[in-house]
């Protein structure tokens, strides 16, 4: 168990810091830019290329494994909205909010930080294509649900093109390309552009973590919604659960990729479902509080499902011998 607390401390450790430095300094949420703006657009896109680039590329295209990935996570989107929309009454665009909320895990500043110190950089390929592909899906799935729910003004052609510009040019799947494409020619940077990228990669984690801490200040909880009675338990035992079933089906895969696909369902609430209310206007403060609270419960959870990996409680292939 010591063993848990020293992989989880350093996470928690530096999102706490993060909150406390906030509330300590009083600064405003424009403070957050130039922060957010490092991180978004250089230390992780660095990360991904850097680990990306030096992987054999054959490794890149498990598509059964993306497959599974995707579907395990739709499924859950899917749960969500079910749930929202047929129990709950809600809205089209409070179900679609709601659903990320559920299904869209901080994968990209907690992932490849956690994952990658538990499991070792054979980690990174999995999280990568995790990321790249998770995304592609929320990117469409909640532009289309709000195109549909009249939320959005705009023909299908402007819809189709702001969809697929959201996925071409975000600087992260833009990092994957590149660093997939780098592999494929076995290209070697230049000594000091390669120094820089290791430089950057160094500061991804610490400050996406930090910065999480900031965010999660600046936006403090009011009031516990009641959709976190059914978003919290789905997003970090759900979700994982779910992503766990469906992996030992459809594999064998590497136990690395199994594992490391599970701990990424099992994150807490992505802070940009917390950024796509606020650009929907939708939900705002209740996002805000399900990135908070299922942040405060993985503590738990997630300690749990270390324990539960590293100690064999839970085998790679359960139905394997």
């Amino acid at each position: 168990m010591t063993d848990i607390v020293g992989l989880l401390l350093p996470f928690f450790g530096l999102i706490f810091l993060g909150y406390i430095a906030a509330r300590v300094t009083r600064q405003s949420k424009e403070a957050m830019g130039w922060l957010s703006t490092f991180i978004v657009y250089l230390a992780l896109p660095a990360l991904f290329y850097q680990l990306l680039s030096q992987t054999p590329v054959e490794q890149l295209a498990r598509w059964d494994f993306i497959m599974t990935n995707v579907a395990a996570t739709f499924c859950i989107f899917a749960l969500v909205f079910a749930i929202a929309v047929g129990l709950r009454r809600a809205t089209v665009p409070e179900s679609t909010i709601q659903s990320l909320a559920g299904a869209y895990g901080n994968i990209g500043y907690m992932g490849p930080g956690i994952a990658i110190l538990t499991f070792g950089e054979a980690a990174a390929i999995p999280v990568a294509l995790i990321f790249c592909f998770e995304n592609m899906m929320h990117f469409i799935l909640t532009p289309s649900l709000m195109a549909l729910s009249g939320r959005q003004k705009r023909g299908l052609p402007r819809l189709v093109l702001g969809i697929v510009k959201s996925i071409v040019f975000h600087p992260f799947i833009i990092a994957t390309a590149l660093g997939v494409t780098a592999a494929a020619v076995d290209f070697n940077e230049p000594e000091p552009f390669e120094r820089l990228i290791a430089y950057l990669a160094q500061a991804a984690a610490p400050s996406a973590l930090f910065a999480m801490g900031v965010t999660l200040a600046l936006n403090p909880l009011r009031r516990v919604p009641g959709e976190l009675t059914f978003i919290v338990p789905i997003k970090l035992i759900v979700h994982p659960l779910i992503m766990y079933l469906f992996l030992v089906w459809a594999g064998p895969f590497p136990e690395t990729w199994v594992f490391t696909a599970v701990l990424l369902a099992a994150l807490p609430t992505a802070t940009n479902v917390f950024v796509l209310a606020q650009q929907y206007g939708t939900w705002v403060e209740r996002a805000s509080a399900s990135v908070l609270i299922t942040t405060v419960f993985s503590v738990g959870s997630l300690s749990f499902l270390l324990y539960a990996i590293t100690s064999g409680l839970l085998p790679p292939d359960p139905f394997a011998g």
